[in-house]
């Protein structure tokens, strides 16, 4: 330990981009510091991924019963309370587990707000907190739109709270969180009106697969309202009106904001100390290291290109374990990162995209996976594949639209990240039958 610094490492935020890696960090005998204003764990076991699963669940099981209507009797329904308490039964223990974890590898956790007073110390609720090397991994916050009555509006963590559905709900935004959370709710018996800023819907993703989302979602009910332009919400009694357009207006129960989600660094003090950034997170080198030599900073809260989803954020913990403990002094070299939105059925992808594939002139191959006989077994009606391969023969980029479209991605993540050739991929025998089997032959 520094005999100069309370601590050698101090982390700022205890989610995936802290945990991950200062548990181990400490456990190798580098005194860390977790400073952490909330729950630890951050976004992700709180109020974003574990919580989201959880309560998508029922959903996924209520589509296949769908499905399989003949062969499985009665109907099924999401008992939306319930559905919320089994959510709490799964996360309410997780702050805990994870700061035993930290706590018992060595770690010491410091609750409160975190303000830079200069390159080597934080103030926490006043008091100073000192470290050789702090990492800013404060993460993501839900972005708020700024127009009149917008504290009528509601976030992720409102909804994922919600102990009553309510009747007519309307979502703002059509990117993952206004999709996933417009599925789910539409699912559980809510009227739902997604509204919009342009004209697509999940932008990242490959258009035609999202379309095939959007339609089965307009099937069910679910109605889409491009280029909203919202100008403001309203109370209205017991109800809302959310104003847009060219002086339209609609009435519902609750409003989603879910506009996007900004770096989290209100507070934080950067401009004091000089660290660089922007409305796109902090500015970091191949390092991860800001341009203050002493600050790093990891996870959702950096500007990059990566996606900024949890595994990422996981790898770049682990990185600066590694960094920080002297297991390398390389730059960090990041793998194929894939990602996923939970719709039903789901989109997921990794590598290269349809579009630089055809940029490229690469070989892009379609598989009907509707028709093929494993995704036939559930009787999945949309179901489809697209696999680019490079000059050589060998996948660079997948994309799949389908309930088993994660495991399939997954299943073909060893063949993109280490440029496997054909010899290879046949030495790898899967379980079978599996859907990780049969994307394997994609390969």
């Amino acid at each position: 330990m520094s005999e100069k610094f309370d601590y050698d490492v101090l982390y700022i935020g205890a989610g995936h981009a802290t945990f991950d890696g200062a548990a181990p960090l400490a456990e190798t005998g580098v005194s860390v510091g977790v400073i952490e204003s909330g729950l630890v764990g951050g976004t992700c076991p709180n109020r974003g991924c574990n919580a989201k699963i959880t309560i998508d669940e029922p959903v996924k099981v209520t589509r296949e019963a769908e499905r399989m209507n003949g062969i499985l009797d009665g109907d099924l329904s999401i008992n939306w309370s319930k559905n919320i308490e089994h959510k709490q039964e799964i996360i309410d223990g997780l702050p805990q587990d994870l700061t035993d974890r930290l706590e018992n590898a060595g770690a010491k956790i410091i609750h409160g707000h975190a303000e830079f007073k200069d390159d080597h110390t934080v103030l926490v609720d006043g008091e100073e907190v000192t470290a050789d090397k702090i990492v800013i991994a404060t993460g993501l916050k839900p972005h708020r739109l700024d127009i009149p009555g917008t504290e009528l509006a509601h976030d992720s963590e409102d909804f994922l709270n919600l102990k009553t559905l309510p009747k007519k709900i309307t979502i703002i935004g059509a990117g993952y969180i206004g999709m996933e959370f417009a599925t789910i709710a539409n699912a559980a018996g809510a009227e739902v009106t997604v509204m919009l800023h342009a004209d697509k819907v999940l932008r990242k993703f490959y258009q035609p697969y999202v379309e095939k989302v959007v339609a089965d979602l307009k099937k069910r009910g679910v109605t889409f309202i491009p280029n909203a332009s919202v100008k403001s919400f309203e109370a209205d009694g017991d109800s809302y009106q959310v104003n847009f357009g060219d002086n339209q207006t609609i009435t519902t129960d609750w409003i989603l904001d879910a506009t996007g989600r900004i770096p989290n660094l209100d507070g934080l003090g950067l401009d004091k100390v000089g660290v660089k950034y922007d409305q796109s997170g902090v500015y970091v080198n191949e390092y991860l290291q800001t341009n203050v030599e002493s600050i790093y900073a990891a996870g959702d809260v950096v500007s990059n290109d990566l996606p900024k989803v949890t595994p990422a954020a996981y790898f770049e913990s682990k990185y600066l374990m590694k960094l920080f403990s002297g297991q390398t002094d390389q730059p960090i070299e990041y793998p194929v990162i894939p990602s996923v939105v939970f719709t039903s059925p789901r989109i997921a992808q990794a590598g290269i995209s349809v579009e630089e594939g055809e940029k490229k002139g690469f070989d892009i191959t379609e598989s009907d996976l509707a028709n093929y006989w494993y995704y036939k077994v559930d009787r999945e009606p949309i179901a489809a594949g697209k696999q680019i391969h490079d000059k050589d023969g060998k996948l660079v980029g997948v994309t799949e639209v389908s309930d088993q479209a994660p495991d399939a991605v997954n299943a073909l993540l060893p063949a993109i990240e280490f440029k496997m050739n054909s010899e290879q991929i046949g030495r790898l025998i899967g379980l079978f039958p599996t859907i990780g089997y049969a994307a394997w032959h994609r390969a």
